[in-house]
C-alpha cells in the first residue's frame, strides 16, 4: 500500500496528494475541501475552504459540487449554517436597537417581552403553548404558526390573555419572519396568510368602562383632585386640556438651556418622550416635534404649580416642570393612584386611567366644536383614525345630533308655514279608505 504523506496547511494536517481535484484527506479523519467558482452577481472569483471532519470522499465530492453552485449564485451556504428562530430573534432585536428602529426604553422592553413569549413559549392557567425558539427558520411553515395560534386561542378562551395582546405578539412574529426571509432567503414565509384574532367581541372600551370623563364630570373631577392630590393637579389639568400623553408631560422642562415652556408667550414645546428610568427619547412617540400656544388660564395653573407644589429642595433645583420628589422624572405609574382615588371619591362607577386624559380631551374638543385639524395639532395625533380611536361619543351628543336630524325630516304640523307640504305624520291621522 502506498504510504500517505502529510503536510501542515493552515494548522491542519492534510495529505500531500489530493484524493480528487480540490479535496485532500485529513490526517485525523475526514477531508478538507476547496471550492472555487465565479460569482455571477459580482463577476469575481470566490474561494471557500471547509474542513469536513467525518465526511466520506463521496460526501466531500457532493459538498464541493453544491457549494460551487452556491458561489456562482452569490450564496455561501457553508458560511451560513441553519439558524434557529431564537438566535435570529435575538440578533434582530439588537439590530433594531442599533439602527434606531426601536428608540424608547419602553419600546425595547415591550419588544423583548414579546420575544420571550415567541421564543420560550407562554404558560396559561391550563396549558403551555410552546414558542419557536428551537425551530430552524428554514423549517418553519404556516402550519406551525397556525398551530401556535390555536394554542393561544385556548389561552384567550380561558381568560389568560386578551386577543389584543396576542395580536401584538403575532405582529412582532410577522416582523421577525419577514426579516428572516429577506436576510436568509427562506423558501417560505411562515406567517403568510395568518390572520390576527377577531376583536369584534372584545371591547377595549365599553359602555360601562369608557375610560373617559363626560364634559360635565371634568370640573368636579379637577376640583376633587386639587383637594386630594394637589401635587398632581397641574399635570392632570395640562393633560386634559391638551391631550398630551403622560410620556410627553413627564420630560417637560420649565427652565434651563432646553426649556420647553416660554413663560412670556405661553408657547409649549412638545419634543421629548420619557418611558422608563432616566432615558429620554429626543422626539415624541409619533416621532415629531411641535408647539402648543397655551391660554393664560393654563399658564396660571402652571405658575401656581411651580410656586406652591415643588416642596423639596430637589424639586426646586430641577429643571423639570413636573419633577418627582427626588428631582428626577416621575414614574410612569405616578398618576394611577390619584386618578383612582378621585374616581372612587366621586363614585363615578368607572375606572379612570392615565389614557383617559387623552380620550377626554378629544371629547371636550369635539363638544367645544374645535376643528379636527386644530385638535390634532394640539394632541399630536398623526391621523384622523387615531383621533377617533381616542374619542368616545356620549349619549347627550347623540341625542343633540339626532334632534338636529329630526328637524330636517319631521313634517310640519298642519297649517304651519314652511316645512313639508301637508299630510299627517306616519302613524297619525285617519287612514280609513273612503268609498267612491
Amino acid at each position: 500500500m502506498k504510504t500517505e504523506k502529510w503536510k501542515l496547511v493552515r494548522n491542519v494536517w492534510i495529505s500531500t496528494e489530493p484524493s480528487a481535484p480540490g479535496i485532500w484527506r485529513r490526517k485525523e479523519g475526514g477531508f478538507v475541501v476547496r471550492v472555487r467558482a465565479k460569482d455571477t452577481t459580482t463577476g469575481r472569483r470566490k474561494e471557500v475552504i471547509r474542513v469536513l471532519v467525518e465526511a466520506s470522499l463521496k460526501e466531500a465530492l457532493t459538498y464541493q459540487e453544491e457549494e460551487q453552485t452556491h458561489l456562482r449564485e452569490g450564496r455561501d451556504s457553508s458560511q451560513a449554517p441553519r439558524t434557529r428562530f431564537g438566535e435570529f430573534a435575538a440578533w434582530l432585536f439588537d439590530h433594531k436597537v442599533a439602527v434606531g428602529d426601536i428608540r424608547s426604553a419602553r419600546g425595547r422592553q415591550k419588544f423583548a417581552d414579546t420575544l420571550a413569549h415567541l421564543v420560550g413559549g407562554t404558560q396559561g392557567s391550563k396549558r403551555f403553548v410552546a414558542g419557536f425558539g428551537d425551530s430552524f427558520l428554514d423549517a418553519l411553515r404556516p402550519s406551525h404558526v397556525e398551530a401556535w395560534k390555536r394554542g393561544m386561542a385556548e389561552l384567550i378562551g380561558a381568560g389568560d390573555y386578551a386577543p389584543t395582546t396576542v395580536n401584538g405578539w403575532l405582529s412582532v412574529l410577522k416582523v421577525v419572519m419577514k426579516a428572516a426571509r429577506r436576510i436568509h432567503e427562506l423558501p417560505v414565509l411562515a406567517t403568510e396568510g395568518v390572520e390576527s384574532f377577531d376583536l369584534a367581541e372584545h371591547d377595549t372600551y365599553s359602555e360601562e368602562e369608557p375610560n373617559a370623563l363626560l364634559p360635565e364630570e371634568v370640573p368636579p373631577f379637577l376640583d376633587t383632585l386639587r383637594r386630594m392630590h394637589p401635587a398632581h393637579y397641574a399635570m392632570v389639568f395640562l393633560g386634559l386640556v391638551t391631550g398630551l400623553r403622560p410620556s410627553s408631560l413627564r420630560p417637560l422642562r420649565r427652565r434651563g438651556p432646553e426649556t420647553d415652556v416660554d413663560w412670556e408667550t405661553g408657547r409649549l414645546l412638545v419634543r421629548r418622550s420619557h418611558s422608563l428610568g432616566t432615558e429620554v427619547m429626543r422626539t415624541t412617540k409619533q416621532r415629531r416635534r411641535y408647539a402648543i400656544t397655551l391660554p393664560t388660564e393654563v399658564m396660571d395653573v402652571l405658575r401656581w404649580h411651580v410656586d406652591t407644589q415643588l416642596a423639596t429642595d430637589e424639586q426646586q433645583g430641577s429643571d423639570l416642570l413636573f419633577p418627582a420628589v427626588t428631582g428626577g422624572f416621575r414614574a410612569p405609574s405616578v398618576l394611577n393612584k390619584p386618578l383612582a382615588d378621585v374616581a372612587a371619591e366621586l363614585e363615578l362607577g368607572k375606572q379612570i386611567s392615565q389614557r383617559a386624559l387623552r380620550r377626554t380631551f378629544n371629547d371636550l374638543a369635539r363638544a367645544a366644536q374645535v376643528g379636527d385639524l386644530v385638535t390634532r395639532s394640539i394632541s399630536g395625533h398623526a391621523t384622523e383614525r387615531m383621533r377617533h380611536h381616542y374619542s368616545s361619543v356620549s349619549g347627550g351628543e347623540q341625542r343633540q345630533a339626532l334632534t338636529s336630524v329630526l328637524r330636517l325630516v319631521t313634517p310640519s304640523a298642519p297649517g304651519a308655514q314652511g316645512g313639508s307640504s301637508g299630510g299627517s305624520l306616519p302613524g297619525r291621522g285617519d287612514h280609513t279608505k273612503k268609498a267612491g
